[in-house]
């Protein structure tokens, strides 16, 4: 049995219970929409994203998928410090079998935050990309586009893609302008989801239905529509494909959105 206490004190232990009760079904509540993995800050984010293993966050308030990277690599690269562990000497050929020459930059990390739309529609008027992150990859790297500069085209650049095809650019922001060969290699496939745009369309990489896709199958934003294994009901996506302009076309095929640092 409990023992006797004066009204009062009965009063106070009531409400101090009570309070109790209500704080941890707040602090329940929370933890049933949050998680600590490193792939997702929100449970509510549908598993499509979660496929992007490179994020330190994912969250979405419905309307955007919120992801946050470091936008390193997860492969080795001659572009690490040595003595890092992903640091890899690498001479010979690379994209295109041109003769790789290293540029004068190395990796670091970024800490990109990417809000794309979590419903993606096609714009009404598109969008041209800018330089610098256009998407991300699900690795966490990002997407330039097909450009080394101001219309220049990436000529001038493609000897010092590394052995997964990438490479920094001044400030050591390591990216892909073309086929992330590791991931195409190694981690998903050729015919692998890839990452997805600023507009939130995913893109795809440059097999499909076990034939290689080439641009004369894609539109002017180098993408179409249909069914794909992550969206069974069809969607628009891009592929990458090993020609001009290798991820994206003509400018966003959706309304891009915001990429911070």
């Amino acid at each position: 049995m409990l023992p006797s206490f004066e009204k009062n004190n009965m009063y106070h232990i009531f409400i101090s219970a009570a309070t109790i009760i209500l704080l941890s079904a707040a602090s329940c509540k929370k933890s049933s929409t949050t998680s600590s993995g490193n792939n997702s800050s929100n449970a509510a984010v549908p598993e499509v994203y979660k496929k992007i293993y490179g994020a330190t966050s994912i969250s979405t308030d419905g309307n955007f998928i919120t992801i946050k990277v470091d936008g390193v690599p997860d492969h080795k690269s001659i572009y690490y410090p040595v003595g890092n562990a992903l640091y890899e000497n690498f001479s010979g050929t690379t994209f295109k079998g041109t003769a790789f020459s290293k540029n004068p930059n190395s990796i670091a990390s970024q800490y990109y935050t990417f809000k794309i739309p979590a419903n993606p529609t096609e714009a009404s008027t598109k969008q041209a990309t800018p330089l610098g992150p256009i998407g991300v990859s699900i690795n966490g790297v990002p997407f330039f586009n097909q450009y080394a500069g101001p219309n220049q085209p990436l000529t001038g650049e493609i000897m010092s893609f590394d052995q997964g095809w990438g490479h920094p650019a001044p400030g050591n922001i390591y990216h892909y302008h073309v086929e992330p060969l590791y991931l195409t290699n190694v981690k998903v496939g050729k015919s692998g989801l890839l990452g997805f745009l600023l507009d939130g369309f995913p893109v795809y990489g440059p097999v499909e239905n076990g034939n290689p896709v080439t641009n004369a199958n894609l539109d002017a934003y180098h993408g179409h529509k249909h069914v794909t294994t992550e969206y069974p009901g069809g969607i628009y996506h891009y592929h990458i494909t090993d020609a001009d302009p290798y991820i994206n076309g003509n400018g966003f095929f959706g309304t891009p959105g915001t990429v911070s640092r």
